[in-house]
Parts: C-alpha cells; structure tokens; sequence
C-alpha cells in the first residue's frame, strides 16, 4: 500500500491522515498552551496575588487554553465547532444553575481576594464575628477568635458585610473614660489621671495623651483619657491603665464615683 493511500485510509469517518494531522496540532497547542501557562505563571508573580487567587487564575487560564486546544483539533477534523460550543454552553448554563450558591461564595472569594482588606494574620471584625485571620480561601475565609474557636464565614458574606482592620495601622488609640466626683477639683482629677498614664509602659509621646472632660453626669463628671499605642500593646496598656487609674484616685484622694440616685424626703408637716 502506498503512502498516500495509507494516508486516505478511512477509519470510520475519519482517513488516517486526518487523525495524524490532528495529533500532531493537538501536540503544537499542547506545547504552546504549556509556554503561554508559564508566561501567565510570571505574571501572576508579578502582581503578588494571593495564594487562592493564584491558583484559581491559573487552573482558570489553564481551562481556558484546554478549550481552545479542544475547539482548534475539533475543527481541524470536521467537527462542527458551532455545535460543540452550543453544547458546551447549555452544559456550563445547567451545571451553574446547580451550583448557584457554591459560586455566589466563589464570586465572593474573588472578590474578597482582589480588594485585600485583609490578609493572613490580620485581626478582623467581620459582620458579628471577630477573630485573626488563619486561611483565605475561595468559598470561606477561617478565623480563630480570642478564645480559640475556629470559625468559617463564607465570603459572600464577607464581601457584604463591614469589615473592622485593627492590624493595618502600626498604632492604635486607647480610650478609657472615668466618672469623678463634682466635689474633687478639676486638676486635680486630671493630675491623677497623667499619673495613671505615665506610670504604665507602652503610651506613646507623639501623639501626646489627651485628658479632658467628655461629659457632666447627674452624680459624676466623666473624664476622657486617649492615649496612641503601638498596635501590639494595645490590650496591655488598656487593661493597666483600667487598673492604674483606681490606684492613682486612691493616692491623690480622687473619689471614683459610680451611678446612684439621691432621694429626699420632705416633711409634709413642716411643708404645710
């Protein structure tokens, strides 16, 4: 048997000449596609994407590529490429229908992972949720909250919701309030209160801690201290400075007041 009519072989409906053609431009696209995957790899790269978000843009490229391939050699052979991709449209269009929810969370991941209004390590207020941020993933973002539980928010959720950052910013601002009596002089109450302040470590000097009247209760003027901390003192300074300011009232004579009510009674004899 000559080559050529080898080559005009029929298997089916195909001649063999067809299929090796098709063989060999599947290996071209197999190897362009493999070249094109690594100059989007370097791209990727470039632009310091997420871990998930990296993975997902490449299996995405990848499935892309894998499509083109597969239309090119279908082509390449007779089949109808407007049937195929009719086809594979009405099969994408039930499968997303199916898994609508499932990408509703993936779209919110997407989105989630694009803006970076956080990222592993942060803590975060989330909604009604607080916690540090352990994973980021497609579908759910893992927080660990203060008292060690872990927690799986879907981040369709997230991209909803508000997001408090307390671990962007390298400082912080503590502020406590203090209610002292009206009988207790102003300065006085305020000479204690910088006491308080400057004997625990970690209040920062710029900018300088702030001490003022917030505001006159029925019974007690409240008092306001602000003092800017690093981000990782933050806690420890508030919870010494809570404990500080009871200790400074007591050694300056400063009475710390709380709610009450002063009820008089009136004579009604003496009245009439």
């Amino acid at each position: 048997m000559h080559l050529e009519e080898w080559m005009n072989y029929r298997i089916g409906q195909f001649s063999v000449g067809s299929i090796l053609s098709a063989l060999l431009l599947l290996c071209i696209c197999l190897a362009v596609a493999k070249l094109l995957m690594k100059v989007a790899d370097r791209m990727i790269l470039r632009l310091k994407v997420e871990k998930s978000l990296h993975h997902f843009i490449r299996s995405a490229v990848k499935f892309g590529l894998l499509f083109l391939t597969v239309l090119i050699v279908a082509d390449s052979i007779g089949i109808p490429v407007t049937s195929l991709v009719t086809l594979l449209g009405v099969v994408g269009l039930a499968f997303s229908l199916a898994v609508q929810d499932a990408l509703s969370k993936l779209a919110g991941g997407l989105m989630v992972l694009a803006a970076k209004p956080f990222v592993v390590g942060d803590f975060i207020d989330a909604g009604s949720v607080s916690g540090t941020v352990q994973e980021i993933g497609l579908i759910y973002t893992c927080l660990t909250t203060p008292d060690n539980k872990k927690v799986y928010l879907p981040n369709n959720d997230i991209a909803g919701a508000r997001i408090t950052n307390y671990s962007t910013q390298d400082t912080r601002r503590v502020d406590i309030t203090v209610c002292a009596s009206y009988d207790d002089d102003t300065e006085k109450v305020k000479k204690a209160l910088r006491q308080a302040i400057e004997s625990v470590p970690g209040p920062l000097d710029d900018p300088a801690p702030f001490i003022g009247i917030s505001d006159y209760l029925d019974s007690s003027i409240q008092y306001t201290m602000r003092v800017w901390v690093k981000n990782v003192d933050y806690w420890d300074v508030y919870f010494a400075l809570t404990e500080k300011v009871r200790q400074s009232f007591a050694q300056n004579g400063v009475e710390m007041t709380y709610q009450h009510l002063n009820v008089h009674l009136v004579d009604a004899e003496k009245k009439s």
